[in-house]
């Protein structure tokens, strides 16, 4: 159960970088908004993508363990 909770929490994290990255672009979200055609947000939103794969990496890491060792 928590390597589904694990890779749900990467999945949650690279929605968010998407987001934030897009923001940084100006393509997503209001003018009026700090993050919007802020150049730092679209490098603060890839790392959070880039977070969110590892993290997710690691949930379906933990993932083919359990099924590999179930096996056996």
């Amino acid at each position: 159960m928590m390597k589904k909770i694990i890779m749900i929490i990467g999945a949650i994290m690279i929605c968010f970088g998407v987001l934030f990255q897009y923001q940084g672009r100006g393509v997503v979200g209001p003018e009026s908004s700090f993050m919007y055609y802020n150049k730092d947000w679209i490098y603060y939103g890839i790392a959070i993508i880039l977070s969110g794969v590892a993290v997710c990496g690691a949930g379906v890491f933990l993932y083919v363990r359990a099924r590999l060792r179930a096996r056996l």
